[in-house]
């Protein structure tokens, strides 16, 4: 069965780029009879934001991305948070220590700078000088017992040989191990695991079979890969998403508020418009030219959550990194929300939706039932772009114009009382249009 895993860290709200991955996850989930998880790896704390854990749940049940294992929903892979496996990295830390793959540092964050500084004016591309590779185990054994803190170091000039690296999306990799650092980190001084090590280690543990993340990890591809073959495990397929960037060319960040989810559920966006715009940022590309033709969707094709499974693929995911347009989500909301006005049963989902915005913007109306709401929705009904396009344009619905206030006293003239008078009409007369139409639901 194939098993995938959406593993975020906690350290602040979960933005676009985050729920497409989760959105990838599902889609490949869904479309090959799998599941997935949702694991949270809180393994740095000094960026660790409690609060951030249920931001990132909220996130994926209003978008109705359904995990199957994880925080809140048991499973043979417990637990999901990576701060509660310390024990499970301790130990393959120590499978490795064993084996000859891996030896324990104790050089200070000074000594470390100094000695990549000097290998750096020496023309070297190496980050260590390897030194505590070299101590003896009796000399290890005694700083152990002294108390001395280090770390537990790839020992990378004793790897096995492994396959060449590949990936679902970019296919056949070169080596990259140049870019990697010299001998790197597997467990800190604080006994908490890297990244390198954790995600190894867990994706073996709970059987993951397809590791889909951003492309920010190709290049530590080629040090997992090392790890499974000094472990000897066999490793997930790989498949690396080309990242979504910003209009100008920069990374999407979670510290930008115009890019977390939270900004679109509290703008009033439809969930499935979101998904529907996300799932289609890079999707439906053709990578070898001997290819037959396909029908690959555009990038505002209007898309349900089961046509998205049955229709998306892996290999189709571009090569490029991709950056949103706004626009083509107003086009994709508009459209979604006349599919869900078009029903009573989706006029009444939306004026529950809307009904605390209502009472918040016209505290004093008497007009905020969910009835009443739902009859203002169909009377806007194709105007619609966004649901708080009712409040926002059309506020004469909720509240009768105020005849006494300075600005209309300020207006003089019968013309102006007239035009006055017949608004007032105007208004009494839709209010009797929708109480009739609300007698007869």
């Amino acid at each position: 069965m194939t098993l995938l895993r959406f593993a975020p860290s906690p350290t602040g709200r979960l933005h676009l780029g985050g729920l497409r991955m989760a959105l990838l996850n599902h889609l490949h989930a869904r479309k090959t009879g799998g599941k997935w998880i949702l694991r949270i790896e809180d393994t740095d704390n000094t960026r660790f934001i409690p609060e951030a854990v249920e931001d990132i749940r909220g996130a994926l049940e209003w978008a109705g991305l359904d995990y199957d294992y994880g925080p809140g929903k048991s499973g043979p892979h417990e637990p999901y948070f990576q701060s509660q496996r310390l024990d499970l990295y301790h130990h393959y830390a120590k499978k490795l220590l064993d084996s000859g793959h891996a030896y324990r540092c104790f050089c200070s964050p000074d000594q470390l700078t100094e000695i990549r500084e000097k290998l750096a004016r020496q023309g070297s591309n190496a980050t260590y000088d390897k030194r505590c590779l070299y101590l003896t185990d009796e000399e290890v054994a005694r700083r152990v017992r002294a108390g001395n803190t280090g770390v537990i170091r790839l020992n990378d000039s004793n790897l096995p040989s492994r396959p060449a690296t590949t990936d679902i999306v970019f296919g056949p990799l070169r080596d990259a191990h140049r870019s990697l650092a010299t001998d790197p980190v597997l467990l800190k001084t604080d006994h908490f695991p890297t990244y390198h090590l954790a995600s190894v280690v867990d994706d073996h543990e709970m059987g993951i079979t397809h590791v889909l993340r951003g492309e920010e990890w190709i290049t530590s591809l080629p040090l997992h890969l090392d790890l499974y073959a000094c472990l000897g495990i066999e490793p997930p397929q790989f498949a690396h998403v080309p990242i979504l960037i910003n209009p100008d060319g920069s990374k999407m960040s979670k510290r930008n508020n115009d890019v977390q989810v939270t900004d679109y559920i509290q703008k009033g966006w439809e969930p499935q418009a979101v998904l529907n715009w996300l799932s289609l940022a890079g999707w439906g590309v053709h990578h070898d030219v001997d290819e037959p033709a396909f029908d690959a969707p555009d990038s505002t094709t209007l898309m349900t959550m089961n046509e998205m499974i049955q229709q998306f693929d892996l290999t189709r995911i571009t090569h490029h990194r991709q950056s949103l347009d706004s626009a083509k989500l107003e086009f994709l909301n508009k459209r979604h929300l006349i599919g869900v006005w078009s029903s009573p049963e989706g006029r009444q989902s939306l004026a529950v939706r809307l009904q605390p915005t209502i009472v918040k913007g016209f505290p004093t109306s008497e007009c905020t039932t969910i009835p009443y709401i739902q009859q203002v929705i169909q009377a806007m009904n194709g105007r619609l772009t966004n649901i708080l396009d009712v409040p926002r344009h059309g506020p004469f619905f909720f509240v009768d114009p105020d005849l006494t206030s300075d600005e209309a006293q300020r207006m003089s003239g019968p013309p102006i009382a007239d035009v006055m008078n017949v608004l007032g009409l105007l208004r009494t007369l839709q209010r009797l249009k929708i109480a009739i139409a609300l007698e007869k639901m």
